[in-house]
């Protein structure tokens, strides 16, 4: 496989413009698809606001714009891409209308990387007539900043574009993982949709406000998820026995936590009960705020975690 130096994004939504920051910062000509009439100076400005962050995590080219191009015409945009990373909205009808378009215009060994956070593989492929080239790369916002990729082929899939496109991703200092079959959200989407919907529910049960649920997490489990996954802390938990002796310990009562565990649904009630909880959130860090205090910790992190492996 070649090496990837020219990449279009389609879609430059918050997913396309973090991608691109990454990309431009690793030196890669990067082709900007978007139908908004201003995604120039929004890409701009969204660059200029990573390249701290990304000059932190050891990127010397974060913020550099001689290498952005931008293209209306994703079918002109395509033709000469070495990779494609597909992140328009969430609709199974716009995307397969998009590939339809792009098919014929893509250069040999090609491969398109869809970022979508919870469509099948398998049905975004039936918009190409020949599905080979399409892969799951779905990303955590935001890309730029968080490492992990979750990635998935089938049986229609390329194994080597699917390895090639791996491959890249890693060279980006991505972690990338396996889906080894398709399920709605993916993993981590599932993973904090679970956990969001017991926070709605203590919210609603009048257990806490949404500002100490938050901290609950924040200062709590959160930390700790940040270093390992929950199964390895429990396993750590566990003592000498490990993962068996933390089920023998504490399986019990966690049935009866499990068994307890609320329902949810996002109705306007609920939505009401957020936007105000947030609004107290936001009285004293509002969200730009938020946003640099997320990624300044989030850079610290990850500037942590080098240091450790480098040591």
């Amino acid at each position: 496989m070649k090496t990837i130096e020219r990449i279009t994004i389609l879609g430059a939504g918050t997913i396309g413009m973090s991608w691109a920051a990454l990309f431009l910062a690793s030196g890669r000509t990067v082709t900007i698809c978007d139908p908004d009439e201003s995604i120039e100076p929004k890409m701009l400005a969204f660059l200029a606001s990573t390249k701290t962050a990304l000059i932190s995590l050891g990127w010397p080219n974060a913020g550099c714009n001689k290498k952005l191009r931008f293209d209306a015409n994703p079918v002109t945009a395509v033709q000469q891409a070495q990779f494609i990373q597909e992140s328009i909205a969430e609709r199974l009808d716009l995307k397969h209308q998009l590939y339809q378009s792009i098919e014929p215009h893509l250069a040999p060994g090609t491969p398109v990387a869809t970022s979508t956070s919870g469509l099948g593989l398998t049905e975004l492929q039936r918009g190409f007539k020949d599905p080979s080239r399409l892969i799951l790369a779905h990303p955590f916002n935001p890309p730029h900043l968080i490492p992990l990729v979750e990635m998935m082929g089938n049986q229609d899939t390329d194994t080597s574009l699917l390895a090639h496109a791996e491959s890249f991703y890693t060279s980006l200092g991505k972690q990338t993982i396996r889906l080894e079959r398709e399920i709605p959200g993916h993993i981590a989407n599932r993973l904090q949709s679970a956990l969001w919907r017991e926070c709605i529910y203590l919210l609603k049960s009048g257990v806490a406000s949404l500002e100490d649920i938050d901290k609950a997490v924040t200062y709590g489990p959160g930390l700790r998820w940040a270093a390992l996954g929950p199964s390895s802390l429990f396993h750590l938990g566990g003592g000498d026995k490990g993962i068996s002796g933390f089920c023998e310990h504490i399986g019990p009562p966690m049935q009866t936590w499990w068994d307890d565990l609320g329902d949810a649904q996002l109705d306007a009630e609920t939505i009401a009960l957020l936007e105000e909880g947030m609004a107290k959130i936001t009285a004293h860090s509002n969200s730009e705020t938020l946003r640099h205090r997320r990624d300044t910790l989030i850079v610290d992190f990850l500037q942590s975690i080098k240091n450790l492996s480098d040591d």
